[in-house]
This record gives C-alpha cells, sequence and structure tokens, in this order.
C-alpha cells in the first residue's frame, strides 16, 4: 500500500496538482485530498490503486519501506528526459 506523504511527493515529482491527479485517476479531488490529509483508512482501495496507476503511468516509482522510509522517484527511461540545475542553459532551450 502507498502512503500518502509518497503520494503528495509524486504528484510534486511530476507537477501534478491534486485536480490532475483526480482527473487523471478517474477519482474525485475529494478523494485525493482525504488520502493525502490523512484519512487514507477512508479511501476505498481501488481508489487508492487508481491514484497509483495514474502517477506510474505518468512516469513515478514507488519505492516500498525497506527498513527505511517509503519514497518515489522517475521511472528508468523518464529521468533522461528531465535536466539538472547544472545542465540548464540556452543550447537545450525548446
Amino acid at each position: 500500500m502507498i502512503e500518502a506523504a509518497q503520494v503528495r511527493a509524486a504528484r510534486a515529482l511530476i507537477g501534478w496538482s491534486q485536480a490532475e491527479l483526480a482527473d487523471a485517476a478517474g477519482v474525485s479531488l475529494s478523494i485525493v485530498d482525504r488520502f493525502e490529509t490523512g484519512a487514507p483508512h477512508s479511501v476505498p482501495a481501488e481508489s487508492v490503486a487508481k491514484m497509483r496507476a495514474a502517477l506510474e503511468l505518468a512516469g513515478v516509482a514507488f519505492i516500498p519501506r525497506n527498513g527505511g522510509g517509503a519514497g518515489v522517484r522517475l521511472s528508468k527511461g523518464r529521468e533522461a528526459k528531465y535536466l539538472g540545475w547544472d545542465d540548464l542553459n540556452a543550447a537545450n532551450d525548446e
């Protein structure tokens, strides 16, 4: 099961608002908000699965809690599309 903090971090990583996640996952905005703000047990498992699938489709990989904290990262293959701060310059403007 993914955690609320992971969903918030995943949205931040790809620049989505709660409304964008709700739309992509096919769930209501109130479901996303309720999950992220500390009431995850009141959100149906099917809705959580839809949110996870939408975020994964957008390029997020969820890192499970394995003795440390759970987290998120960009999926392999997506990382090359994003430039780091040191790589930003006029030559790569689109």
